[in-house]
């Protein structure tokens, strides 16, 4: 069997190019690196560096068990970040994640009540996209993050938690001059004939807009893709055409010339979630923060 150390240490050496630089790095002679490189190609059975005067070069099988040492690595730094979280509300850091909407509308007030409640606990919040968090939740980055989904790509992962929040409806963007600006509420149909203003670089919304309005029986003619809401809420006010965005994307921030119409279903109406993977159990810390936000976001829905 390779001796897990060995492979930790090999992965090292692959990853700064010299047996020299390792050593220095680590505080060991070269001779003792040297000597463990060699016990592990003893253990492998075959060579996995080939030295030369300006370091060392990988051989297949070096390359591939570096690779391995690394992923090995990322676990036990995993590991050790989850023993640390168990310290408890008395200490330790929670980490979670969140993605931009959220993290301006939703997110505040619970990390407000959380550092009052607890204030010996530190509390750290990425904001990313979909698979961002992902990544993050996967390496053990954070421990539980903010997600969405529609009811045509529900996140069904059997190595995932996944607990509904709330809704996040949508909602009609027109400027104070539409025709329907004003009104309590609009449908879809009642816009086929209008130009739109989307979001650019495949953003989720803007699908939500092309299946919404297909399932209705228009093609949405776009005028317009922005880059955030803000950008599409200064489209929709010079009259350029209208937009759909999620109500928490325009929490607190309507710009003038914009009116917000609430629309009628059929509309694609988004889940807020909390995902962890499920082998990661939530420390005390992360229960205790996950009911005060379902508490904000219950309240917040009313």
């Amino acid at each position: 069997m390779l001796d897990v150390r060995r492979v930790l240490l090999f992965a090292e050496v692959a990853r700064r190019g010299s047996v020299t630089a390792t050593a220095r790095a680590l505080s060991y002679t070269p001779s003792a690196v040297s000597q463990q490189v060699s016990r592990l190609e003893s253990e492998a059975g075959q060579p996995l560096l080939e030295r030369h005067a300006r370091g060392v070069t990988l051989t297949d099988a070096g390359r591939a068990l570096a690779e391995r040492g690394a992923r090995i690595e990322r676990e036990l730094k995993a590991a050790e970040n989850e023993l640390a979280d168990f310290a408890g509300l008395r200490a330790g850091t929670l980490r979670i994640g969140t993605f931009p909407t959220v993290g301006a509308a939703l997110l505040p007030a619970a990390v407000i009540a959380f550092r009052d409640a607890h204030p010996d606990v530190r509390l750290t919040v990425r904001s990313a996209r979909i698979a961002g968090l992902w990544s993050m939740l996967e390496n053990r980055e954070i421990e539980l993050s903010l997600m969405w989904d529609y009811d045509w790509c529900r996140i069904d992962r059997e190595d995932a938690v996944v607990t509904p929040i709330r809704d996040d409806p949508p909602a009609l963007l027109v400027s104070d001059r539409h025709p329907l600006a004003g009104r309590r509420s609009a449908t879809l149909a009642e816009v086929a004939d209008d130009a739109w203003i989307t979001r650019a670089d495949n953003h989720p919304v803007a699908e939500a807009l092309e299946r919404s309005c297909r399932a209705v029986g228009f093609e949405p003619q776009i005028a317009y893709e922005a880059h955030d809401y803000q950008e599409a809420q200064a489209m929709v006010a010079t009259g350029i055409g209208i937009a759909l965005a999620p109500m928490l994307a325009l929490d607190g921030s309507i710009r003038p010339g914009v009116s917000v119409l609430p629309l009628q279903p059929p509309a694609p109406v988004r889940r807020i979630l909390l995902v962890r993977m499920s082998d990661h159990s939530l420390t005390p810390a992360a229960h205790a923060f996950a009911a005060l936000l379902r508490d904000h976001a219950a309240g917040s829905a009313r």
